[in-house]
């Protein structure tokens, strides 16, 4: 079955958002299918911090319903949107400086091994967890230049990547990425595309937010523009379209 034609893995249906007297979202309908990248368009003030951050239970929707697999889901926090399989890379990457990538990977999440302890006690099991992070570096070719090495010491480019990659780990439905290249080189950018294809080609839902149209082009399966709170429009982009996603995005 084609992207195109299998059942959203997630569904947004008639969103709405007000802060006091500002309508930040309006009446949005979106959808994301496995295998495929949606990217999500418009200039700054559109509503697509604001309607990522609902579907990531940051912030609630006043009105409307999020549909997981077809399903209803209530998201009304950071952790309801986990358990659901949805993870975000926001722009500041929401790493600790002074861990290693896998100490990353796990934080909030760590694997332990049981023991006969008082309270509940356990220990870290560090090796598993370097080996499971190991392996889902490897598995997406990402190239770091040593794994104990704590992330303060790594370049834009491979924090990016370590950032993704923890997502990749948890995210059974979505993967929800806010401006994944921004202040990066080309060849940073380069590697950062290359992550993405391979969620891509792995079958997971990817929502990107970018303002960058050449990486749209390249990535996405389908093009949603807001403008002003509203959904503006919807295309497959291509080379050929995008003059026309911009002037959707900025009014013309």
């Amino acid at each position: 079955m084609s992207a195109g034609q299998a059942l959203p893995v997630l569904g947004v249906r008639n969103g709405t958002k007000r802060f006091g007297p500002v309508l930040a979202l309006d009446d949005i309908s979106i959808e994301v299918r496995r295998g495929e990248v949606l990217a999500l368009l418009g200039d700054n003030g559109a509503g697509k911090s604001t309607l990522i951050k609902c579907i990531s239970g940051v912030h609630q929707f006043d009105s409307g319903q999020v549909d997981i697999d077809g399903v209803p889901s209530h998201i009304r926090s950071p952790m309801d949107a986990r358990v659901a399989g949805i993870e975000t890379v926001y722009q500041d990457l929401a790493l600790f400086d002074n861990l290693t990538p896998a100490q990353n990977f796990y934080a909030g999440r760590e694997i332990a091994r049981p023991a006969w302890l008082p309270l509940g006690m356990r220990f870290l099991s560090s090796g598993q967890m370097d080996i499971a992070a190991k392996d889902v570096l490897a598995r997406l070719k990402v190239t770091l230049p040593k794994l104990d090495a704590t992330v303060a010491l790594m370049s834009g480019g491979q924090r990016q990547a370590v950032a993704v990659a923890r997502a990749s780990v948890f995210a059974h439905k979505v993967v929800i990425l806010d401006e994944p290249t921004a202040a990066l080189g080309l060849r940073e950018s380069r590697q950062v595309l290359d992550l993405i294809s391979r969620l891509r080609d792995e079958g997971n839902a990817v929502i990107l937010i970018t303002h960058n149209m050449e990486h749209v082009t390249e990535l996405a399966s389908r093009a949603v523009v807001l403008r002003q709170g509203r959904k503006v429009g919807e295309l497959v982009p291509d080379k050929a379209n995008q003059k026309e996603l911009v002037a959707m995005i900025v009014g013309a």
